[in-house]
């Protein structure tokens, strides 16, 4: 493991629409930082489907919870994080976590609990990393996920509802919290792709959308300098992609049958297939995180 010289940091991996594998980018965001320093991988989506996916089921079951942490304050973050065999702690979701959702709306100070009582004992003096993998939903999980950590990455994938689901998580969950808090998004990660982009398919669709959008993602910054440089395409180059002038690339992070299997082996892609060609478009998202934004 490298040390890492970056500054500390935490991140929530979040958009309010299912199924766009926002588990599998946090999951490998996550791993991807280990190698920078040291990480909590915290898994917030009642579903549980990371901490499943990484095999720990017995955690996801357990009679202790985040709720005894945030609520109770009759366990420690030391009481549920478990180590995993691949360079980043868990802090894993359980079966009751829509049950401290509820009462996170009755507490004192509901949306700071995650920052008071996990991020800030932990971030910094024992992980230069927290990753936090979100629910779909809005809600005092997101809240807390908003206030704990500042920094949002946004993965979004092809489709009629694409662009859609991104505004609505800027309108019904970022940009309330920035009433009372800072919070950038740090990427917006076009995600799951598989068709060509010198058609017009879904993914072409996605793609221009996203490179060409003039609405701020963040106060002063449009939505196209918030995408990686992997699935970054000009309007010059889609032009001479058009004309056959060059070979049509296959930006974003790619559907590939590996990213599933992984989860079936309770592993992220680095260790279930480390030659696989999508890894460096995590480790791209990794320097997003160490460096607070794309750099260009």
């Amino acid at each position: 493991m490298n040390e890492s010289t970056a500054e500390p940091r935490a991140v929530s991996v979040v958009i309010l629409k299912g199924g766009v594998g926002k588990s599998t980018t946090s999951m490998n965001l996550a791993r991807q930082l280990s190698e920078r320093g040291t990480t909590l991988f915290a898994d917030l989506d009642p579903n549980g489907h990371a901490t499943n996916g990484l095999g720990f089921e017995e955690a996801y079951q357990s009679e202790t919870n985040l709720g005894d942490v945030i609520l109770e304050g009759s366990a420690t973050p030391h009481d549920l994080i478990r180590s995993t065999d691949h360079g980043f702690d868990l802090l894993p979701s359980s079966n009751t976590l829509e049950d401290v959702e509820k009462d996170l709306a009755g507490a004192m100070q509901g949306s700071a609990r995650i920052k008071s009582k996990i991020v800030d004992p932990l971030l910094g003096d024992e992980y230069d990393y927290v990753v936090f993998d979100c629910p779909a939903y809005p809600g005092m999980l997101n809240n807390n996920a908003l206030v704990a950590t500042g920094n949002v990455m946004i993965p979004i994938e092809p489709g009629s509802s694409a662009i859609g689901g991104y505004k609505r998580t800027m309108e019904r969950l970022i940009e309330p919290a920035r009433e009372y808090i800072d919070v950038d998004v740090l990427a917006v990660i076009p995600n799951k792709l598989s068709d060509r982009i010198d058609q017009q398919t879904e993914d072409r669709e996605l793609l221009e959308n996203l490179n060409t959008a003039t609405y701020e993602v963040n106060p002063g910054q449009p939505l196209q300098e918030a995408v990686p440089d992997f699935a970054r395409i000009t309007a010059e180059e889609f032009d001479a992609i058009d004309a056959g002038e060059t070979s049509p690339p296959k930006p974003g992070i790619r559907h590939r049958s590996a990213l599933s299997r992984s989860l079936q082996h309770n592993q992220p892609l680095q260790d279930y297939d480390p030659e696989n060609d999508q890894i460096p478009y995590y480790e791209e998202l990794a320097e997003i995180v160490a460096t607070g934004g794309v750099q260009r």
